[in-house]
């Protein structure tokens, strides 16, 4: 009787626990992905890219007006000291608008979409045709008058590296001779101008004396990589390297694998590290444009891989659940920041391209650019972007700051991102294994086709 009573007692439990099982709401099963798991197609990227590359050029008519009465100004043979150029992101001399300029020109090389690239065209040749025009207002009425400040009083790497180095791609492809007196003069300040440290790398004399900057690896490495193609000469490269390697010597923190924001002589070995997004995406950035160009035995190629690498292994276990990552990297508490989110993207999708990472990083450059697009808006701005951000030494300084679509340090990587991603999806070296809809366990693998044997 006993064995019959347990009997029933376990039957009861099974069936209950089985109802129980059926009655589970099964959705709850499946992941809500905060930012939708899927897998992007290149038609589109291109989409979204083309959308920002018109946003972009609505910003500005490119002409040369009076700034009281707003009017064009057609006749460039007569000085005016109220000559100014329209407003406009498409109009700027600046560090963000060449990161634009240079992803034009990459996605045009990636794509053979020939808009982006004429759109680098139609700036450059506006500024060197003006150019000669607003220095003889100078030469007229005083320094206060004319345009184009960063080329005629350069002071800054800001002012000059990032927006010389998209002109240096750009003459490449267009040779217009014009381009070459602004390339050489930014070559000149960058090599013999600008401040530097006892040992040569590139510093400044603010917010502290004797400053470093992460920021100025891409300042200057980009326009030091592709002055070192145009020319030819050894020397560029050779300062490339030695700006990354002599800033990681203060700057990169090996127990994070990140490079702290900046760096000053009176605090030195006991700086306090800020691991900034966007800081550290500018490094990564460089780092993938110079080894893209660096001779393969260049005796500092190796370090600079490594630097490289560790940083990869680094923020792909410090991407959020999202896609993005965290404006402060290590501080979830900060918000989720588009700018820094397509760099890594753009920087790791990069690496698998050209075989300097292992392609099961796929996903990480996936899931962050499902991220980013949806930061693009419709009519093409990009917003989630950190405004500008000085070199500070206080965590509530970096906690609050702003985002805003005016912030342009977004859009060209957000561009790039998108240009590598299509090359990602295109390799035909990888067969990539897509996540199921609505799966309870499903993910993404990027498989390398030499890897495996071949079925016969």
């Amino acid at each position: 009787m006993n064995y019959l009573k347990s009997l029933l007692f376990l039957f009861l439990c099974f069936a209950t626990s089985n109802k129980l099982f059926a009655q589970e709401d099964a959705p709850n099963r499946i992941p809500k992905y905060p930012v939708a798991y899927e897998f992007p197609n290149t038609d589109s990227i291109k989409q979204v890219l083309n959308r920002i590359r018109v946003y972009y050029e609505a910003t500005s008519p490119q002409k040369v007006i009076n700034k009281q009465t707003n009017k064009e100004i057609t006749d460039l043979s007569k000085p005016d000291k109220n000559a100014r150029v329209s407003d406009g992101f498409s109009s700027e001399w600046s560090y963000t608008h060449g990161v634009v300029l240079s992803a034009f020109e990459y996605i045009t090389e990636v794509t053979g979409d020939r808009r982006f690239l004429n759109d680098n065209i139609r700036f450059y040749d506006f500024v060197t045709n003006t150019l000669p025009y607003f220095v003889k207002n100078e030469e007229k009425f005083g320094a206060d008058a004319g345009d184009w400040k960063g080329i005629s009083h350069t002071h800054a790497l800001d002012d000059c590296g990032s927006i010389s180095a998209a002109m240096i791609k750009t003459y490449l492809k267009n040779k217009n001779d014009k381009y070459l007196p602004v390339i050489n003069h930014t070559a000149d300040y960058i090599s013999y101008q600008q401040l530097r440290l006892s040992d040569g790398t590139l510093a400044r004399h603010r917010p502290q004396y004797q400053s470093l900057w992460a920021d100025d690896i891409y300042m200057s490495v980009p326009f030091l990589a592709n002055m070192g193609v145009l020319t030819g000469d050894k020397k560029y490269f050779d300062d490339a390297v030695k700006q990354i390697l002599q800033m990681s010597q203060r700057l990169y923190v090996p127990e994070k694998e990140l490079f702290d924001h900046g760096w000053n002589v009176t605090s030195a070995d006991y700086d306090p590290h800020f691991y900034w997004g966007r800081a550290n995406g500018w490094t990564m950035m460089s780092l993938v444009e110079l080894l893209g160009v660096l001779p393969e035995n260049h005796p500092g190629r190796d370090k600079l891989m490594h630097l490289y690498r560790s940083m990869v292994r680094s923020l792909a276990n410090l991407q959020g659940g999202s896609g993005f990552w965290h404006n402060m990297l290590d501080k979830n508490e900060t918000f989720e920041e588009t700018s820094c989110t397509a760099m890594f993207t753009f920087a790791i999708a990069k690496g698998i391209n050209k075989g300097w990472i292992s392609h099961v990083y796929g996903p990480v450059a996936l899931t962050g650019w499902n991220a980013i697009k949806t930061r693009v808006l419709q009519n093409g701005a990009v917003e989630g972007t950190c405004e500008a951000t000085t070199f500070a030494h206080d965590n509530t300084y970096y906690f609050n700051r702003g985002s805003s679509i005016y912030a342009t340090h977004g859009y060209g990587p957000v561009l790039y991102a998108g240009a590598e991603m299509i090359k990602l999806l295109q390799n035909d070296r990888f067969e990539i294994q897509k996540a199921k809809p609505n799966s309870t366990n499903s993910t993404f693998h990027f498989l390398l086709k030499s890897e495996w044997p071949k079925i016969q």
